[in-house]
């Protein structure tokens, strides 16, 4: 069933109009984030382009190989955005005024302290952890794809290519290979050979760069990307240049998304009752069609199966009844020539009696 099908099924019914609670999109109390939680700080001016922070990523997460190998540089001429495939992806920015070179930044991921996109997730399907990473739990989405129009970093993409059970992907900071022991560094910071990533703890990180602003006052700009921005993010960014030169947004402010979507949804009623009763058919829909799917599959698969038995039958039978046929065959020759030699040499033995006797 269509979404906008159901939605008119939803009115038709009177949901929308016995609805009169008002609906809280989020809270307005600030979160300051996890004291203890974890992250990463990028150098924009340690970062040489060389793509092997997206190798790492894409070794450690068992992703599909690019159309391009990694040491393949000439796909930095044009800029890149992270994908279902891709989780994280290098920039190259040139014409930057008063920069000789190019500047480079690598993009994934910003984990929010307060994510977008679980403030405009219904289902809470995205959570923010302990540990700093924003991750995703893809058996209660159902596939409305907010949470890629709410994030002011265009970072969740969709399994487009997958009819079935397609996904939101993004960057998890690698947080079920660390928790899991898999690792104890994300895929892209243990595969950076300038040192441009750190990972650590968020406080340490913001102490990080701001001694080598105190160490190099000329090579930075002295501002931490993401220390404030959005209410703040676990990825953070340091430069040699201003950010917007290198592809960040300098308009977000410091209020986090769900201050500013904070009784948004109020204007539409519906929310607070029919959400519920939306989700529980849409969930319901999801299930029954991919259990039809599973049950479709196996038959399919039963039936291709029997197909094969029968038809191996019918070769086996036709090759044991050519071998038979044969074997038969042979003995009787071998039996007519027995029968022959046994007669040629009674014949020969009948004609030396003769020649004695005369």
């Amino acid at each position: 069933m269509q979404r906008r099908t159901f939605l008119g099924l939803l009115g038709a019914a009177g949901i929308g109009a016995a609805v009169t609670k008002t609906a809280q999109a989020a809270s307005v109390q600030h979160f300051e984030g996890y004291p203890d939680s974890y992250g990463v700080l990028f150098d924009a001016t340690r970062c040489i382009g060389c793509r092997s922070c997206e190798a790492g990523c894409n070794q450690i997460n068992g992703l599909p190989a690019p159309h391009k190998p990694f040491d393949d540089l000439s796909v930095l001429a044009k800029k890149r955005r992270t994908d279902a495939k891709t989780f994280t992806v290098v920039n190259r920015f040139d014409q930057i005024p008063g920069v000789a070179g190019a500047v480079f930044r690598k993009d994934q991921c910003q984990h929010c302290l307060e994510p977008a996109c679980a403030s405009a997730c219904f289902v809470a399907a995205f959570t923010k952890t302990p540990q700093g990473a924003v991750i995703w739990d893809e058996s209660v989405c159902v596939g409305c794809r907010y949470c890629m129009i709410a994030c002011p970093f265009e970072i969740p993409t969709y399994e487009y290519n997958e009819p079935l059970t397609p996904r939101v992907m993004k960057c998890h900071m690698c947080h079920p290979h660390i928790t899991s022991g898999k690792a104890t560094v994300p895929g892209c910071v243990g595969a950076c050979p300038t040192e441009a990533l750190v990972y650590g703890k968020r406080t340490d990180l913001l102490a990080i760069a701001r001694q080598r602003f105190a160490a190099f006052p000329d090579r930075y700009v002295n501002h931490i990307y993401g220390e404030r921005e959005m209410g703040g993010t676990n990825w953070l960014y340091i430069s040699g240049v201003p950010f917007r030169y290198i592809g960040l947004r300098e308009d977000l402010g410091v209020t986090p998304a769900p201050e500013l979507t904070s009784g948004a949804l109020a204007a539409v009623p519906i929310i607070s009752a029919a959400w519920p009763v939306l989700l529980t058919g849409i969930y319901a829909i999801n299930k029954r069609r991919d259990k039809i799917a599973a049950e479709e599959k196996k038959q399919a698969v039963k039936e291709a199966l029997a197909k094969a038995q029968a038809k191996a039958k019918e070769e086996l039978d036709k090759a044991l009844a050519k071998a038979e046929a044969e074997k038969k065959s042979a003995i009787e020759r071998e039996v007519k020539k027995a029968l022959e030699e046994a007669a040629k040499a009674q014949a020969e033995a009948d004609k030396g009696q003769t020649e004695e006797g005369e």
